[in-house]
């Protein structure tokens, strides 16, 4: 038996949860995505290079921590995943200019 949610009702959860109900496949999407931006935003920001089982463990538990994010957003509707994109954005920026710069000093030293 579906439990009949009204629109009333609806008003107090988050929006994902509205959209949850009324999408139910978008609960699971939105999970992936903050996922996928986690990863993201860690390979960009704090990664190095790990042996690979160190590197097993710690993407294990950042998807444990993503899985607590998302449940965060998903609750309470904390911005998590606009958080976490616009952070992706800004460390894409900050590692395209140190690209730029080590690619400019590595081509002043071939000339010198």
């Amino acid at each position: 038996m579906k439990d009949n949610i009204s629109q009333a009702d609806l008003g107090q959860y988050s929006w994902l949860m509205q959209q949850t109900a009324e999408h139910p496949w978008l609960g699971f999407w939105t999970c992936i995505v903050t996922v996928i931006l986690g990863i993201l935003v860690f390979k960009l920001g704090f990664a190095q290079k790990l042996p690979l089982l160190k590197s097993i463990i710690i993407y294990a538990m950042l998807v444990v921590g993503c899985f607590f994010l998302w449940t965060m957003e998903f609750a309470f509707g904390a911005p998590i995943m606009a958080v976490l994109a616009i952070s992706a954005v800004f460390l894409g920026g900050y590692r395209y200019r140190l690209y730029l710069h080590r690619k400019q000093n590595e081509h002043g030293e071939l000339h010198s």
